[in-house]
């Protein structure tokens, strides 16, 4: 995490603790006198304790609907992209990233509901599976459900290189796991290519990506945009990664108060034209697991569509 996303972070629970206990002084006080039967200055109804009620009432109904009600809305977000390297053929390539599944169960099968219905040609997951080992079946079973003419493939995360290493992730699915390999595509005698990279193995990148080919439109798979600033000078075509859920918690006007990616806000959420290269950072379906907040303000979880045709 970045310095100044430290201090924003700092800021902004600062502000919450003083409120918070601002408003418990106010109840409290009011409360005591009234067991006294103590009169005297309401000072529960001055300009300042009204400012201070709103605030909490405020951030009590922002924690309800973070909770309750956004993390179940997902967005699909579609994304129309045009290349030479296509004549006649066009890819529907559908990117779902950072599932969390945890205890509860919540947007799985509502992903492969959504999912399924856009006839995808390609489906890649760009990691981030589980919270708990116990979910993995359920993460399996949601990985398996989704349909895909062509193919199914997946990265892995930072949760399963450094929070949960040494499960069996992809053993029984039909997805293919890319470590650091490329998998050349073929729909109506065209092609297009689909590189994917673990995140512990950002070092392996330039040897895999220095060979794709030229007369292929390149699509590269890594958890996190953490890679993109150094991605000059191959011929990848789309850079697809989820990692920072968009911040998961977004103020108005401001964006996401924290990434956790090396990039910090620079590439938080959505498209970015790099060069000649267009990175997407998926907002992610799930969420962290504790001490990750349980909730999602202002960043809907997400399913990418990425309609890949050509020019003309």
């Amino acid at each position: 995490m970045r310095a100044s996303e430290i201090i924003t972070l700092a800021f902004f629970l600062l502000i919450l603790a003083a409120v918070s206990i601002l408003e418990l002084r106010y109840i409290a006080v009011l409360v005591f006198r009234k067991l006294r039967r103590k009169r005297g200055k309401n000072f529960f109804r001055t300009k300042l304790a009204i400012f201070i009620h709103i605030l909490a009432i405020t951030g009590i109904i922002c924690f309800l609907y973070g909770y309750f009600i956004e993390p179940y809305r997902i967005e699909v977000t579609v994304i129309p992209i045009r290349t030479d390297k296509l004549k006649h053929t066009s890819f529907r390539i559908v990117q779902i990233s950072d599932l969390h599944c945890d205890k509860k169960p919540r947007n799985e099968k509502a992903v492969v509901e959504l999912v399924n219905k856009l006839e995808p040609d390609v489906v890649v997951f760009t990691g981030d599976a589980v919270n708990t080992p116990e979910t993995l079946p359920r993460f399996k079973d949601t990985l398996n459900s989704l349909k895909a003419s062509v193919g199914k493939f997946a990265v892995y995360g930072n949760w399963e290189t450094g929070h949960l290493v040494g499960l069996d992730y992809y053993s029984q699915t039909d997805f293919k796991l890319l470590e650091a390999e490329t998998v050349v595509l073929d729909k109506s005698g065209e092609k297009i290519s689909v590189s994917g990279l673990s995140y512990n193995k950002a070092k392996a990148a330039d040897k895999m990506l220095q060979n794709l080919s030229e007369d292929c439109f390149n699509i590269f798979l890594y958890h996190s945009p953490d890679l993109v600033d150094v991605m000059d000078g191959y011929n990848v075509g789309l850079f697809l990664c989820g990692h920072t859920h968009g911040g998961q918690v977004a103020l108005p006007f401001y964006g996401a108060l924290i990434t956790m990616s090396k990039c910090g806000k620079k590439y938080e959420s959505g498209m970015y034209v790099v060069g000649e290269m267009k990175l997407y950072v998926n907002r992610g379906v799930g969420m962290d697991a504790f001490p990750g907040p349980p909730v999602r303000f202002l960043v809907r979880p997400e399913i990418a569509v990425f309609d890949i045709g050509p020019k003309n």
